[in-house]
Order: C-alpha cells, then structure tokens, then sequence
C-alpha cells in the first residue's frame, strides 16, 4: 500500500511512520512544510535511508491508495500563536487532498480531527448522539481551532462518494511528547524531572490517553476495513481522571503537588472538564484499544525518564 503522510513534522505522525516502518508492504511518501526538520529527525533514526520527505506542494504528482493529513497545529501554546489562520491552513492542505480525490476517487483520505469539532462544552464525554455546540455569536480564539476542524469534516460529508474518514483525536501521550509543551501530563514530567513540587488547580477533570500503539492499530483498521465516508473517534481501553493520575505518578516516579487555586495553563481550546469520547464508533471498523490510559501514561514516561536519566538532563 502506497502511504502519502502529509504534516510529517507532526509527532503524532512521526510515531506512525516508526509504527508502519515494521511493514515491509507499507511505502510511505512523506510530505512537510518544514522538510529540514523532517530530514533531521529520519536522520536520528535508522529511517533515513528508507523515506524521502518532499515539500507539500510536490504532493499530487505521484499516485497513492491512501493519504493521511496531520497537517495543523499539536499543543496549546502553537494553536494561540496561530489565532485566525488554523482556517486558512486547515482549508488550504484540506483542499489539495479532495483536488487529489477528484482525480483518484478509490484513494481513502484519513484527515487528523480533533474531539474539539464537538464544541467547548465537555461537562460530560462525547457519545454517539452528541451535537457539536458552536456559540456563533459569540466566538473568541478558543474556538477557532474546533471550528476549523468541525468545517472541514462538514466539507468531507458533503462528499459521500469518496472514502474520507475523520479521525477525532482527544488526548495522545507518547515518549516522543515535548515535554515543554503546556499540557496537565507535560508538567507532570517536568516536576519530576526537576524534582520539584507541582502547582496544581483543584479542578476535576478525565482525560483518555491514547498510546502510540493503538493510534497505530486504530488507523491500520480503518485503511484495512471497506471504504466508507465518515468520523471516528479516538479512545483507549479506559480513561483517567486528574487525582487517579497524580496518585499513579506519585507512586510510579515520585511525583510532588500541591493543589492551589494561583495555578493556571494555557487554555488553547476553552475548558473540558471530561475530554474524551464514549463513541465507540471506530470498533465498527475493527478497532479494540489494547491498553488504558493509566497503562499507556506509565509505560511512555517510564521511557522519556530514563531517557532523560541516561543523557544526564535535569533542571
């Protein structure tokens, strides 16, 4: 099967590539805004010799049986620097694979959702029957990102006759996670790793950690299920909720918090107090996760640490 991954910057996608280099039948092209830095990091690996990474205006010049778009933002802190334009990049890569469709209408198209097309309003997970829930009237830059994702799914629907599938991701942790970035399980890991006390608001919330492994399961169903035109979401075998996550992490690696009011995050998206999905719409397709969140949170930061322990990285 020949694999176009258009956004190969992304992480998310890079540990898919690592996933499907197992694949002898799998012959991914790789396409990036930033090639350099997609050159760099095959570089790092035992993968340079295997992919070329191309520009994404080289896409379309070479016939494929699927296409994956990861193309977007992948943390808080890039989706507020962003602001407005997520639209115009969103629609602009969006665009290019349904010109692409046109031409080769049996080619499946995976595009990289976000739960955040449902809305901001998380006071309970998503299910099967949940409305996404936009405040037209009132919208502020939290949404923009949901907005931006919600649109294009509507773009794909409107077009029955080809095999597009939406795959709406909620929370994914791997040990490839920058650990810089501004999420509850990053700052986790930086208090650890400084050894310091984390600040945290007493806020409750759940959270569906979805391991690498299962990404990677999730999208091998759905290239291998017959093609359909529809969303899936994305969720592990259980999710997580914030005190059952500081207790394991204080267990497993030794974590220190202390809960305050003063504490706050970047808050890209608008706050969900439940950010996960009871949808289990994509075991239709095959999928059956094969780990938990706390399963999958334990087994990736047990790599990151020891791999900050092992090149001598702290404070």
């Amino acid at each position: 099967m020949r694999i176009a991954i258009l956004g190969a910057t992304s992480q998310i996608a890079k540990d898919l590539i690592v996933s499907f280099s197992a694949e002898p039948d799998k012959y991914l092209h790789l396409f990036a805004r930033r090639t350099e830095e997609v050159t760099k990091w095959l570089t790092s690996t035992d993968l340079f010799e295997r992919y070329a990474v191309n520009e994404l205006s080289m896409f379309g010049k070479q016939e494929f049986d699927a296409v994956i778009n990861f193309v977007g933002v992948g943390n808080p802190a890039q989706a507020v620097a962003m602001g407005n334009t997520i639209f115009d990049v969103t629609l602009r890569f969006d665009e290019m694979v349904l010109e692409y469709l046109k031409a080769h209408p049996s080619c499946r198209y995976l595009f990289l959702s976000s739960g955040a097309a449902y809305g901001s309003d998380f006071s309970e997970p998503a299910k099967l029957g949940t409305p996404a829930v936009i405040p037209v009237n009132n919208l502020v830059h939290q949404d923009w990102y949901g907005v931006a994702k919600l649109h294009a799914e509507c773009r794909h629907r409107a077009h029955p006759e080809f095999p597009i599938i939406d795959i709406r991701v909620f929370n994914y942790f791997s040990r490839t996670q920058d650990i810089s970035a501004r999420f509850l399980i990053t700052d986790i890991l930086r208090a650890i790793r400084d050894q310091s006390v984390l600040k945290i608001s007493p806020g409750y919330i759940v959270r569906d950690f979805l391991h690498p492994s299962d990404f990677y399961h999730l999208v091998s169903a759905l290239l291998s299920a017959p093609p359909a035109n529809a969303a899936v979401d994305c969720y592990s075998r259980a999710p997580i909720d914030k005190p059952t996550l500081l207790a394991t992490m204080q267990e497993q690696f030794g974590l220190r918090y202390e809960i305050t009011e003063a504490s706050a995050g970047i808050n890209a998206t608008g706050g969900k107090p439940h950010y996960y999905s009871l949808n289990t719409r994509a075991a239709n397709f095959g999928y059956q996760p094969t780990l938990t969140s706390e399963e999958g949170v334990i087994k990736e930061a047990k790599a990151i640490l020891q791999a900050m322990s092992h090149s001598g990285i702290s404070a």
